[in-house]
């Protein structure tokens, strides 16, 4: 039975991935702060530890197989609320873990980068091949961290996936991606507001996702970045299959940024995994959880809001 350390284990993709890689019999330790709480269901198979990353223990990575690295600060506005934080998390730490998984020789090393870091492309394929023009803080973040990461492969396998935007139901639910909000406002208010809508998203279901790192953790694929994202959609597309689903209105608002960012995920596909959900299949997740009173907005489903309340740092 492998042993698998997954840090940010408790957060919106981790507790997910969680429970299904104990579900796969795998050995879990889950490393988190915990700060929107602790979803995680108690297993015989599962070592919760809670802590900062940035004071990670290199004992807890004896006999540890892989490490799915998941801990940073998501996102441009979270990232923008303590630049100097996100460093630390992002970067640093990623550094630093990295050479302690090497020392205590793990054999895998799976790191959640970040679709993001192409920034705006006018090519309708992005590919893993195109040069990186991060224009945030965030997306400067996930890039270094990964050219950090690879300028380890000699020594540790690495791979580098870039999740699309995620969407669909998750026991720590985040309700501050687009799909997820949308959905929830047409639920809630009975209306869906717009800004602008022409924007191009990448998207990728949270099960996809969650399979994707499973793929990487028990296939034989060399170092490399990835790319994890399956629905080039605007926002006005959503949109509108959100409120076909609902059968709610859609109030579009004129907005001037119309920044648009598309994936390519042939790489990963050629590999053999198959993609089994969508954004459709979300909303409708989403719904129904929350006609049975399964799902509800809560301040810890938007991160930033949350860290502010909290006074994270």
């Amino acid at each position: 039975m492998k042993k698998v350390l997954i840090t940010g284990g408790g957060g919106y993709t981790g507790c997910h991935l969680t429970s299904f890689l104990l579900s796969r019999n795998f050995k879990v330790i889950v490393f988190d702060t915990f700060w929107f709480g602790n979803y995680l269901k108690k297993h015989k198979n599962l070592k919760i530890i809670r802590g900062d990353i940035r004071k990670f223990d290199e004992k807890i990575l004896k006999n540890v197989f892989s490490v799915i690295h998941l801990a940073n600060i998501a996102n441009d506005p979270a990232v923008d609320l303590n630049p100097t934080l996100s460093w630390d998390v992002n970067v640093l730490s990623t550094y630093q873990l990295i050479t302690k998984c090497i020392k205590y020789r793990v054999k895998k090393f799976i790191y959640a980068s970040s679709g993001s870091v192409y920034g705006v492309k006018r090519e309708r394929n992005v590919t893993e091949d195109l040069e990186l023009v991060p224009i945030s803080y965030y997306n400067k973040t996930k890039m270094i961290a990964e050219r950090v990461l690879l300028s380890f492969s000699d020594k540790i396998s690495i791979h580098c996936i870039r999740p699309a935007t995620v969407c669909g139901l998750s026991p720590r639910m985040r309700f501050d991606v687009s799909v997820n909000n949308l959905t929830m406002q047409a639920l809630t208010k009975k209306k869906i507001i717009v800004f602008g809508g022409k924007q191009i998203r990448p998207n990728i279901h949270i099960k996809d996702l969650i399979n994707i790192y499973h793929f990487f953790l028990t296939k034989k694929i060399k170092s490399g970045c990835y790319n994890a994202g399956f629905e080039n959609l605007s926002i006005l597309t959503i949109a509108k299959k959100i409120s076909k689903i609902t059968n709610t209105k859609i109030i579009i608002k004129k907005v001037f940024d119309q920044r648009s960012y598309r994936q390519d995920s042939s790489r990963l596909l050629k590999l053999g995994f198959e993609r089994k959900y969508g954004v459709e299949s979300a909303i409708k997740e989403i719904k129904a959880a929350f006609e049975k009173k399964k799902v509800q907005v809560l301040p810890n489903t938007f991160t930033v809001k949350w860290m502010k309340f909290r006074n994270i740092n």
